[in-house]
């Protein structure tokens, strides 16, 4: 259980996250997987990182259970470990590519909307359930995987979408059986790792310089309604209704 890091061939490293039962990741979670991505990335012998999960979905956001016992203490360390973790992928020094499965929830989507490229199974979702929540954050990321009105939509409906129709706007690089996952996002991988390595640096920099939208400071600032409503004890009334895994992302 937790973050691991393996290199399955020459030039790529896979960080696989495993918090059963969903991937809802604790506080040290996400500074874990932060680490480790930025571990990958500044390994010169790596050019193309895969992030993966085990189990039932690729991310379910954070531990809402924990928040509720520790407070605003693991709210804030929730919000600092999300961004961290979302940034670690955005300025992960080599390409990143998603390997996206099942549900891919609220943190699920920093993570796959920062990433370079993404992979996702047949029955994977995306959606931001974070109003139902108690929360607020990561319509930054959920742009950049859909178009703008129907990023507004999801966001303000729950509603979840498709790998297919994520496929159909192009943010998703293919959609592939369960089973054929790992195998796809490796593919799509070599593919990357083939290029120059110091070139491919300089690419995802000058891709990330080119950015419309600054992802950090644009995550950060959608954070403190996170907290305002925290503060105000609405987040925690939205919360206490909440009867589901223990999952939230914020």
């Amino acid at each position: 259980m937790g973050v691991s890091r393996s290199s399955p061939e020459k030039g790529i490293s896979v960080v696989t996250v495993d918090y059963p039962p969903v991937n809802a990741l604790p506080v040290r979670g996400w500074f874990a997987l932060a680490e480790a991505v930025r571990a990958a990335g500044r390994d010169p012998g790596i050019r193309c990182v895969v992030l993966a999960a085990e189990g039932r979905g690729f991310n379910a956001g954070v531990d809402i259970k924990e928040i509720q016992a520790a407070g605003h203490e693991a709210l804030i360390g929730a919000n600092q470990g999300c961004a961290e973790a979302f940034a670690a992928v955005y300025e992960c020094e080599t390409p990143v590519v998603a390997a996206v499965h099942g549900f891919c929830l609220g943190g699920g989507i920093g993570l796959a909307g920062n990433a370079d490229a993404v992979v996702a199974s047949e029955d994977a979702t995306f959606g931001l359930p974070e109003l139902d929540r108690g929360a607020l954050g990561a319509a930054t990321h959920l742009a950049r995987l859909v178009p703008q009105h129907l990023m507004r939509a999801l966001y303000y409906t729950g509603r979840t979408a498709s790998a297919a129709e994520l496929h159909g706007h192009g943010s998703v690089w293919a959609v592939v059986p369960r089973a054929e996952l790992p195998g796809a996002a490796l593919d799509l991988a070599r593919q990357i790792a083939a290029k120059d390595g110091r070139l491919l640096r300089m690419a995802k920099s000058a891709l990330n310089g080119i950015d419309p939208v600054d992802v950090r400071r644009s995550y950060r600032f959608e954070q403190g309604f996170t907290f305002e409503a925290n503060l105000s004890g609405l987040a925690g009334r939205v919360r206490d209704t909440f009867g589901g895994s223990g999952t939230e992302g914020v």
